[in-house]
């Protein structure tokens, strides 16, 4: 049997979208046959980003045009079509004007055309599409992203064209949807749901997440439906039958005869089972009037005092029934009564001897002189057997209150041996003055000293002068004389240079000229043999030429599984040569969120850090849990990391968001060294979302919220004892292995 393809389109009602929502979604299934077979089904979406809500009338009128010139053309192909229909919208757009959409090229599209097995998309602007094939999201690739319409002359469009498969889903959306919602999300929600509720899914989490403009989501999934078929071949009328007609004078060709005897065979066989199934039912009925019958069974008329005697006897026995049921459960309820009490009884006093037991524990400890100076490792042990007194003491019933003081105690005396700074950070710069919606993300310590950051609100980047306490914008989002450049993404320092990713997938860079935030600003050339997907997580430099300021580029790209790697030309112009993967063996990288290199490559996931060397893991570079993951402070969830660029050499900081601290871990081989807290009244590690290590002989670290600057020094942790610390990791090689700067193999000189 046949089978042909079907699209099943979803979308958000529009009662439910945003009101304001600037965007426009369009599915168009043609109703005549031969145009869905040479046109296909036609589906689309337009986004005005940074519009207000009166722009939907706008982004409407672009896809009416689209929809309209694609349909009415039939002079060339699908992707020609779909070209010469976008451009034509543009220059109504462009001819027609709007002024509720902002100035520049901030209108975007992404329309598809699905015919039978075949999938074009096509794309302009802010918008993305991305297939969902065997479970996985793959991004639909795009030779370059074009600008937004409307723009002066005919804009480049890219078509993509491919196979459409049985259970592919295609999603429709804006730029911002992967950013917000993340490319994992996006998978699950289009693989594990029907599209209408994947759309809406999507759509809910937009708005809980602070969605405020716009919300076009569209998915599209591909199914299987059987061809119509026929049941019943044709017979031909002959002569002999009464409704023949006139005599056939021609000779019967050899087909039809064949058909004749199939159609005869055919009634033969159909009356031969009739028979068959009456001969079996009469069987049947033969061999049942044969079986033995039971006669009808006389009835007998009761008196009433039978009636009355059988009546008293039954409600005798029910009584009875409900004695022993109350007996029974008078008696359950004693037994479990006495019980009960006696699990009281016992679960209090396992509470009281827990107690007990940590109150010796703390004696042992805090009393005639600190077990923490004289003996750490034992102290250690004896203050981890506490706290899990302490805990089985609440869980049998120890009231909090009556704990509290003993948890001071000993948590105090933990963080001693964990090596547990207290610290306090100064702020330096709050953004209200500069911008009262700041939304900083991401912070680099730039060549002139100073510190650098971007808005997300405001599309700029802003520099940060520590001495001075100032903050200053550098560069917007539409600088640039020969391109502008998109909204600011990722944020790097390489050589004399600030390193811009935006939005578009272009490199720019800000290089200071003095101290007081003058510096010039270009575009860095790049070789876009490998398109860079949506999800890059991170962009890193390595400086191999002080003197010249020559550094490569490093693009943690998921789509490639893969962290690119480019070489500088001579003159630093940018990277025209070809990419080549630095990982030794490809691997997916999309767990990754920020990796740092000093000649070796460190990459930070959720859980753990990992130093590559050559493109290899090291397997004597262990990041685990720290110390006090079973006790104090349970779990952990890194974020964040900074270190020197030394090699090898110095301490590698990590911000943990779980419990708002900084660790410190020993950068040669991963131990555990310290963390750092903030004390009580000051600002606490709440909310970090950039964090960079300042040069000087005390370590200090600046770090930026949402609206705010800090700089925390981080003043080395005191041992707990003059002589030997205890181990709190309890590996052997914290105590046997000496904190040492040389690698015990050779490395190269390079990443």
């Amino acid at each position: 049997m046949a089978v042909r393809l079907h699209t099943n389109p979803g979308q958000v009602p529009e009662r439910e979208r945003l009101d304001t929502s600037p965007d426009t979604v369009l599915v168009h299934v043609p109703a005549i046959g031969a145009t869905a077979r040479s046109k296909g089904s036609l589906y689309a979406i337009a986004t005005a980003r940074g519009a207000p809500a009166r722009a939907r009338e706008t982004t409407r009128s672009l896809l009416d045009t689209i929809q309209r010139e694609y349909y009415y053309d039939e002079s060339a192909g699908i992707s020609a079509c779909l070209e010469k229909a976008i451009r034509t919208a543009n220059r109504r757009l462009l001819h027609a004007g709007d002024p509720h959409v902002p100035a520049g090229r901030s209108i975007g599209a992404v329309v598809a055309v699905a015919r039978e097995r075949e999938l074009y998309v096509a794309t302009v602007g802010d918008a993305d599409a991305y297939l969902a094939r065997r479970g996985e999201l793959l991004t639909i690739p795009r030779v370059e992203r074009a600008p937004g319409l409307p723009t002066r002359g005919d804009p480049h469009v890219d078509v993509w064209r491919g196979e459409l498969q049985v259970g592919d889903v295609l999603l429709l959306a804006t730029g911002d949807l992967a950013e917000r919602l993340g490319t994992e999300e996006l998978r699950q929600s289009v693989t594990s749901l029907q599209p209408a509720a994947a759309a809406e899914h999507l759509h809910h989490r937009l708005v809980t997440e602070g969605a405020a403009g716009s919300d076009a989501v569209l998915v599209i999934e591909a199914t299987e439906v059987p061809a119509t078929r026929i049941e019943h071949r044709l017979v031909p009328v002959r002569p002999a039958e009464p409704l023949a007609g006139a005599p056939e004078r021609s000779p019967i060709p050899l087909a039809d005869s064949v058909v004749d005897g199939v159609t005869a065979v055919q009634g033969s066989a159909q009356r031969v089972r009739s028979a068959w199934s009456a001969a079996v039912v009469s069987l049947v009925d033969a061999v049942l009037d044969l079986m033995p019958r039971r006669g009808t069974a006389e009835r007998q008329v009761r008196s009433s005092l039978d009636r009355r005697a059988a009546e008293r006897r039954v409600a005798r026995a029910i009584l009875a029934a409900l004695a022993v049921i109350l007996v029974a459960g008078v008696g359950v309820w004693a037994l479990n009564g006495r019980a009960g009490q006696a699990g009281n009884i016992v679960k209090a006093n396992a509470g009281e001897d827990a107690l007990v037991a940590a109150q010796q524990d703390i004696a042992q400890v805090f009393g005639g002189g600190s077990l923490i100076k004289s003996d750490p490792q034992q102290a250690l042990a004896t203050l981890r057997d506490a706290w899990r007194q302490l805990a089985a003491a609440e869980q049998s019933g120890v009231p909090a209150a009556a704990l509290a003081g003993y948890r001071t105690q000993v948590s105090g005396g933990l963080d001693e041996l964990y090596g547990t700074v207290q610290t306090s950070a100064s702020s330096i710069v709050t953004m209200a003055k500069l911008d009262a919606s700041a939304d900083l993300a991401g912070l680099v310590l730039g060549p002139d000293g100073a510190v650098y950051a971007i808005d997300r609100a405001a599309h700029t980047v802003v520099r940060f002068d520590l001495a001075r306490r100032t903050a200053t914008v550098v560069v917007r989002a539409g600088s640039g004389i020969a391109a502008a450049m998109g909204d600011p993404w990722l944020l790097t320092t390489g050589g004399p240079d600030v390193v811009i990713l935006d939005h578009n997938g272009a490199l720019w860079r800000w290089r200071p000229a003095d101290r007081s935030g003058h510096g010039t600003f270009a575009p860095i050339v790049m070789n876009h043999s490998v398109a860079w997907g949506g999800d890059v997580t991170d962009v890193e430099t390595y400086l191999h030429n002080a003197d010249a300021g020559l550094y490569n580029l490093y693009v943690v790209d998921p789509s490639s599984k893969q962290i690119l790697r480019y070489a500088p030309a001579a003159d630093g112009s940018g990277f025209p040569s070809d990419p080549t993967g630095y990982l030794a063996t490809a691997q997916d990288v999309s767990g990754f969120e920020q990796i740092f290199i000093d000649g070796d490559v460190y990459a930070l996931a959720t859980g753990s850090v990992t130093r590559f060397v050559g493109g290899r893991p090291d397997a004597s570079f262990t990041v685990g849990a720290p110390p006090d993951d079973a006790d104090l402070r349970p779990g952990h969830r890194y974020q964040l990391m900074t270190a020197s660029s030394t090699r090898g050499e110095g301490t590698l900081y990590v911000y943990d968001a779980a419990h708002e601290r900084v660790l410190a871990f020993d950068k040669a081989y991963g131990d555990y060294q310290a963390q750092y807290v903030a004390a009580d009244g000051t600002a606490p590690f709440a909310g970090v979302r950039g964090m960079v290590l300042l040069p000087g002989a005390t370590p200090s670290i600046a770090w930026v919220t949402k609206d705010r600057l800090y700089v925390t020094a981080l003043r080395p942790a005191a041992p707990a004892s003059g002589s030997s610390a205890p181990s709190p990791t309890a590996s052997p090689r914290a105590t046997k292995r000496p904190v040492a700067t040389k690698r015990p193999t050779p490395r190269p000189t390079r990443p």
